[in-house]
C-alpha cells in the first residue's frame, strides 16, 4: 500500500505486492480493529470486508490465473 491508513479509510487501493490481502492491514490502527479476515480480490479486482466495509481495488485489476 501506498500510505499507511486507518480504519476509517473506506476506499483502498492495493497491488499485486499486498497479496494475500487480508484485513485489517498491517497499516491500519491495532487498538480499533476486527478479527483478521483473508479477502478473494484476485478474480475480481475488488473486494469488501465483511466486517468493517472497507473496499479494497486491485491496482491494475483482476490478476489472470497462472496454470
Amino acid at each position: 500500500m501506498s500510505q499507511a491508513t486507518d480504519n476509517k479509510a473506506r476506499q483502498i487501493e492495493v497491488t499485486t505486492d499486498d497479496l494475500p490481502l487480508h484485513c485489517p492491514t498491517p497499516s491500519m490502527q491495532l487498538w480499533n480493529t476486527h478479527p483478521r479476515v483473508f479477502l478473494q480480490i484476485e478474480a475480481t479486482g475488488d473486494a469488501l470486508c465483511p466486517y468493517c466495509g472497507t473496499h479494497y481495488t486491485l491496482k491494475g485489476g483482476p490478476v489472470a490465473a497462472h496454470h
